[in-house]
């Protein structure tokens, strides 16, 4: 099933989502229709809050940018009630969009590093390490678990220059070439 993406306005993407448990219902089914939703939109990374459920869950494929990134080949994980729990000073700019704000692309400042600790979809824990393109993906993600989407990271004199933009979203006046609600 392809879910119909959740637009910026919508309450489910501000709120705080909850841990879940392995009897979770149907999660196997939810993952396929995550990553199915996600190929259908042409996006990335897809977190729960994004298909209407506030659960701490999140997928990301980076096999999209395999041909210019060979290490990125095999790239596609599923973080279950992930928590971040370092993130280096170091940080980069990186021109981010959001499946969610269909057509809006900023410069968004994060660390380069992380270490996370999730479990994947068999509740198997994982304990890693991730720079680069992951570490920005999951970054970008994890915050749609925490109620915040990537235009909150931006400085307040950018907001306000969008905020007729970003009204125009929770007004449905947008466009965007996969199914929303």
């Amino acid at each position: 099933m392809i879910y119909p993406i959740v637009i910026f306005g919508s309450q489910v993407l501000r709120n705080r989502s909850e841990e879940i448990t392995p009897e979770y219902p149907e999660l196997k089914k939810l993952v396929d229709d995550m990553f199915l939703t996600l190929g259908e939109a042409g996006g990335v990374g897809l977190a729960a809050p994004q298909i209407g459920k506030n659960i701490r869950m999140f997928i990301v494929d980076c096999t999209p940018w395999a041909e210019e990134h060979p290490e990125l080949a095999d790239f596609k994980r599923v973080f279950i009630n992930a928590e971040i729990y370092e993130q280096s000073e170091e940080t980069s700019l990186f021109n981010e969009g959001c499946l969610s704000l269909p057509g809006l692309y900023e410069d968004v400042r994060r660390p380069v590093a992380i270490r996370i600790r999730y479990m994947d979809e068999n509740f198997v824990e994982h304990d890693e390490a991730f720079d680069g393109y992951p570490a920005r993906v999951i970054q970008h993600e994890y915050d749609h678990l925490e109620g915040r989407v990537f235009v909150d990271r931006l400085s307040p004199l950018r907001r306000s220059l969008l905020k007729s933009k970003l009204l125009n979203f929770a007004k449905g006046k947008y466009r965007a070439s996969y199914k929303t609600k």
